[in-house]
C-alpha cells in the first residue's frame, strides 16, 4: 500500500509566484519527513487565479519541479499525475524523463494522460480531437527511445529517423508507467496495455469505481499479464478531531470547485465527446454537499478515515492512495497542515499495520 501526497502547485491570489514555488518545495520536504511514500505533481497550464481554472496553479513544468524535489529529498518517490503527453515532443520528453530518473537515483514514477479538458491544448495550438492518436504515437516513441540503441518511427504526427537517444533511464527498462483513466474505454485500453492505473474522483463518484476497475482487471488478465494490475486512487482527504470540523472547514473551497468543474464540462461539451461531458455537467448541476461527502471525498475523524480507506482498499483492490489535501485550492494553509499532520500521525500507521 503506497501512500502518496498530491501536490497541485496551488497559487493563491495573495501569493507571489516565488512563494507558491517555495510552498510546493517545502510541502515535498515535509512529506518525506512525515513518512509519505511518494508525492505526485500535477501539470496545469494557463491556471492563474481568477481565470476559471479548476485550481490556480504554477505547476506548468512538473519535471522541473520534480528535479528540485529530487535534490531536496533522499527517500521519497516522485510521481507525475499526470504529464500531458500530446503537448510536447516525445523525443525531448524521453530525454528529460531519463535525465530526471538518473538525478533522482531511480525514484521517478511517470503518470501519463491526455487531460479531460481542451484548455491546455488550445493554448498550445494542438487540436484536442487528435489527442488520442498523438498520445499513442508519443508513448510508442518514448519507449523506443528508452529501450533501443537506435530507432526510427513513422507515424501520422511524429517521424524519427535513426536516432540514438541518451541518456537511457536509470530504472530499467524505464520508470514505472501509470496511466490516468476517466472513460470506460480507457480503463479497458490501459488494462490491455499492461500499465498501472491512476483513478481520480473528478468526474467519477466512488460508487462507479468498482465496475470500471473490474473492466481494467479483466482486460489485464485477458491480455495475459500476470496478476490483476496495479491501481492507485487519487482521493480528497481532510482530517479533523471532530466530524463537524472535518466537514465544515473544507466546504467553501470544495463546492466552488465542483461548479468550476461543471462549467468546464459545459464549455466543451458541444465540440468534444459531447454526450459524456453533458451527462457529467447535468450530474454536477444538482450535486449537494451531502453527496460530495458520500461519493467524492473522505472528510472525517482519523478513526473514520481509517475505516473508509480500509474498505475502499479491499473493495477496489487498490495498490495505493494519493491524497488530495486541498480540493479547490482555497483551504487555509494552517488547516491543511493540521489535516496532513493528523493523517500521518493517526491514519497512516493504522493503514500500514494491515499490510
Amino acid at each position: 500500500m503506497d501512500i502518496g501526497l498530491m501536490i497541485d502547485g496551488d497559487y493563491g491570489a495573495r501569493q507571489t509566484q516565488l512563494e507558491a514555488f517555495d510552498t510546493t518545495l517545502r510541502t515535498a520536504e515535509r512529506a518525506e519527513a512525515l513518512g509519505f511514500d511518494s508525492v505526485w505533481l500535477a501539470e496545469r497550464h494557463f491556471s492563474a487565479p481568477g481565470s476559471g481554472a479548476l485550481i490556480p496553479s504554477i505547476a506548468s513544468s512538473p519535471l522541473l519541479i520534480a528535479t528540485a524535489i529530487a535534490m531536496r529529498t533522499s527517500r521519497l518517490r516522485i510521481g507525475t499525475a499526470v504529464l500531458l503527453l500530446p503537448l510536447g515532443h516525445p523525443v525531448r520528453l524521453a530525454e528529460e524523463v531519463a535525465t530526471l530518473d538518473h538525478l533522482s537515483r531511480g525514484r521517478l514514477d511517470l503518470g501519463i494522460g491526455r487531460s479531460s479538458f481542451p484548455r491546455a491544448y488550445t493554448g498550445y495550438n494542438v487540436p484536442y480531437e487528435e489527442s488520442r492518436e498523438r498520445f499513442r504515437e508519443y508513448l510508442d516513441i518514448m519507449r523506443l527511445a528508452w529501450t533501443k540503441p537506435q530507432f526510427s518511427y513513422q507515424g501520422a504526427f511524429y517521424t524519427c529517423a535513426d536516432l540514438n537517444v541518451l541518456p537511457k533511464p536509470y530504472q530499467q527498462p524505464h520508470p514505472p508507467l501509470h496511466h490516468a483513466a476517466a472513460t470506460p474505454d480507457t480503463f479497458i485500453a490501459i488494462g490491455s496495455a499492461g500499465l498501472a492505473l491512476l483513478v481520480a474522483l473528478i468526474g467519477t463518484p466512488i460508487s462507479d469505481l468498482a465496475p470500471l476497475i473490474a473492466t481494467y482487471q479483466t482486460a489485464w488478465q485477458a491480455a495475459g499479464h500476470p496478476g490483476q494490475g496495479e491501481v492507485r486512487l487519487r482521493l480528497p482527504i481532510y482530517v479533523a478531531e471532530t466530524l463537524s470540523r472535518a466537514q465544515e472547514e473544507p466546504y467553501t473551497s470544495v463546492m466552488p470547485y465542483y461548479e468550476r468543474l461543471r462549467q468546464g464540462y459545459l464549455q466543451n461539451a458541444q465540440q468534444y465527446e459531447g454526450s459524456e461531458r453533458t451527462a457529467r455537467a447535468v450530474q454536477l448541476a444538482t450535486l449537494t454537499y451531502e453527496e460530495v461527502l458520500k461519493e467524492r471525498v473522505v472528510f472525517s475523524t482519523p478513526k473514520q478515515v481509517v475505516e473508509r480507506l480500509r474498505h475502499l482498499q479491499q473493495a477496489l483492490g487498490l495498490s495505493g492512495f494519493i491524497i488530495e489535501p486541498n480540493v479547490g485550492g482555497l483551504i487555509p494553509a494552517e488547516l491543511i497542515d493540521h489535516s496532513i499532520q493528523l493523517f500521518t500521525q493517526d491514519v497512516v500507521p493504522e493503514l500500514r499495520a494491515c499490510r
